[in-house]
């Protein structure tokens, strides 16, 4: 990465799940409240994957939480930034590429074991980034 860019997350399974064949740039559509948990870290990207349909690409399963959550006391304290703004965690989020790129990318992910996987998510300046992998499934005895 460049200078200038502060990572907030990282997907380290899908470098275990995926070969990594071409990696995007993409930037995403979020509200105020989201852009500031995602600047606290409240992001997940392990289940996360990226769609294209009506020649838009999606991210979907990608958590960013208004919450503040404590995993082993299972304690969740309301996000003392929130408000009745605050949106769904795992809503589905719009992600902002090129159309031609987005076709180009449609046209890989239709070939059999292709998937688009966000493999981070970051701050470019104060634009909120999201790098986007054109990724090949592995076998299990590939996983070694």
């Amino acid at each position: 990465m460049a200078e200038g860019v502060k990572i907030a997350a990282r997907n380290q399974k899908a470098f275990h799940e995926y070969f990594i064949d071409e990696k995007f740039e993409a930037g995403i559509e979020l509200t105020g409240t989201e852009v500031k948990s995602i600047r606290l870290g409240h992001v997940n990207l392990k289940d996360s994957f990226c769609v294209v349909k009506d020649g838009e690409m999606s991210v979907i399963g990608m958590h960013i939480s208004p919450y503040e959550i404590f995993v082993r006391g299972m304690h969740i304290s309301p996000y003392e930034k929130g408000n009745i703004f605050n949106k769904d965690p795992l809503r589905v989020r719009k992600l902002l590429m090129h159309k031609r790129e987005i076709m180009r990318l449609f046209g890989r992910v239709k070939q059999d074991g292709y998937a688009l996987i966000p493999l981070s998510v970051y701050f470019r300046g104060s634009l909120v980034k999201v790098e986007v992998a054109l990724c090949k499934g592995k076998k299990l005895y590939d996983k070694r």
